[in-house]
């Protein structure tokens, strides 16, 4: 499949802050993009009413052109992400780039949504357990962004959900914030104390171009040393592989990274090998296969020897090569559900709309990787992450690999 994770970034809804743009646009420039958008969607999307039956397709538009009157360019955008909930296709998407972000990434635990890196001023609030933006509770945040992001696969959600909790204009779109300058975050501290904090927007489009204050928590799979990485753990008898683009890395191309990995296997003699595809968001699933051609044949291929971690943000090719590592070895997989589904749309292609300028990404085909088996791909042992664990560095994906 087309890299979509590094080039989309997996984008389901982003917003631009072009005020002067935005502000040129009349109602029936809206009107236009949305007719636009009626007479091509359908006509270029490989399957559009899987999920949706033309007419309901064309009264969702219709609902949205009454409306325009009373929209902007951000709000006009969130009818838009409305509207590809409405697909439920999660390779049809809004494609926009952001301008702005606002120096706090989140991550979430069992125990609800924590602050993962912030600005060095604020540091004492890293770890931090958020409980209302611009004073409205996250229950009531999450319900608004429902309304954007489909939810049906939970995964999804909550990837994307963290993805856009630190997006201005994101958040003025849903009217949680009346400015994509800056936003008011409740916070409760590890002192179980209440603090709000007010972080100013900056102009950025990438929040690991910041330089955020992260602790001295530093999980192997968070490590970024290339699109994929090995070692070998000699205590633990272990050899971690993390796999985190399906991406060929233009200083270390697979094959020969395969060569090299499976020579330190045959050398070496390991116990137990873990491939890591949590932070796998897709790109080409071809990639891979020289591992998985050469895995089918180790000694290592047999329960409690071969791991497969997966996650929320295991995605698009990394789920098909999970899925065909599931069906073709003896992997013991763990983690979270991933975030795509097992049989899904895909080969994103995209068309500009005449006046918004908002280009709509759309699926050309269906891959059926798995015939029967509908949803995401769910781990043989699930694990909830826990903010406490993660403080002291500790992954309970390879603590359950060790254990086993």
């Amino acid at each position: 499949m087309k890299n979509i994770s590094k080039i989309l970034l997996s984008l389901l809804f982003v917003f631009t802050s072009n005020m002067c743009f935005s502000q040129s646009l009349s109602q029936n420039d809206f009107i236009e993009d949305l007719e636009y958008i009626k007479k091509t969607l359908p006509s270029k999307h490989t399957n559009l009413f899987a999920k949706i039956d033309s007419l309901a397709f064309i009264k969702k538009i219709d609902m949205i052109e009454i409306k325009t009157g009373s929209l902007d360019y951000e709000s006009f955008s969130a009818e838009l992400f409305k509207l590809t909930v409405a697909i439920g296709d999660e390779h049809t998407f809004i494609e926009r780039k952001f301008t702005k972000i606002l120096p706090i990434e989140f991550e979430l635990f069992k125990e609800g949504i924590y602050v993962k890196r912030i600005d060095a001023t604020n540091k004492a609030m890293l770890y931090s357990k958020l409980f209302a933006i611009n004073n409205i509770p996250v229950i009531k945040i999450i319900n608004l962004f429902k309304e954007v992001i489909l939810s049906e696969n939970q995964s999804y959600f909550n990837d994307h959900l963290l993805r856009y909790l630190n997006n201005p204009t994101f958040l003025k779109g849903l009217g949680i914030l009346n400015s994509d300058q800056k936003a008011e975050f409740t916070l409760i501290d590890k002192n179980n104390i209440t603090k709000k904090i007010t972080l100013n927007a900056i102009t950025s489009n990438n929040i690991m171009d910041l330089q955020l204050d992260k602790g001295s928590t530093a999980l192997r799979v968070q490590e970024k040393k290339g699109h994929y990485w090995f070692d070998f753990n000699p205590s633990l008898k272990t050899v971690y592989v993390n796999y985190n683009e399906c991406k060929e890395d233009p200083g270390n191309p697979f094959l020969q990274f395969n060569d090299e990995l499976f020579k330190t296997i045959n050398q070496y003699q390991p116990e137990k090998l873990v491939l890591d595809i949590r932070e796998n968001s897709g790109g080409n699933s071809g990639i891979l296969w020289p591992f998985i051609i050469e895995i089918k044949k180790s000694y290592l291929n047999k329960k409690g020897k071969f791991f497969v971690l997966i996650g929320k943000k295991t995605f698009s090719s990394a789920v098909m090569n999970a899925v065909e590592l599931k069906k073709n070895t003896n992997a013991t997989f763990i983690g979270e559900v991933t975030s795509g589904n097992i049989n899904h749309y895909g080969e994103v292609r995209g068309f500009k709309l005449p006046k918004s300028k908002i280009i709509i990404a759309y699926s050309t085909r269906y891959w059926e990787n798995w015939k029967g088996k509908n949803g995401p791909l769910r781990p043989d042992v699930r694990i909830k992450y826990s903010i406490k664990n993660y403080i002291q560095g500790k992954d309970e994906a390879l603590i359950a690999v060790n254990k086993i």
